[in-house]
């Protein structure tokens, strides 16, 4: 059985990936690939992600680069207490 992310997930994982690539950021290609997404689908995502102030998008030697933003570490730490809360009671996100 395949198990399809819902929107609230995908958020999370590409704030969690772009949070473990430190502050020099994930460029949009590992981020593609870690986050198992389109590329329409991450366009997406990575622009309400900016939108909301949770990320920042920054372009280095032609390439953009996503950085975490402290908002974004908040928020990313939030949804981690409330996915362990859902999965104690057997609901996973």
């Amino acid at each position: 059985m395949t198990t399809y992310r819902n929107s609230v997930k995908i958020l999370g994982d590409v704030l969690r990936i772009t949070d473990e690539s430190g502050m020099g950021g994930v460029n949009l290609t590992s981020l593609l690939r870690k986050a198992n997404l389109s590329y329409g689908r991450l366009a997406s995502v990575a622009g309400k992600l900016v939108q909301a102030g949770l990320m920042s998008e920054q372009s280095l030697d032609g390439q953009r680069i996503y950085v975490i933003t402290q908002q974004g570490k908040e928020y990313l730490r939030r949804y981690q207490q409330f996915a362990e809360v859902a999965d104690s009671f057997g609901l996973g996100l």
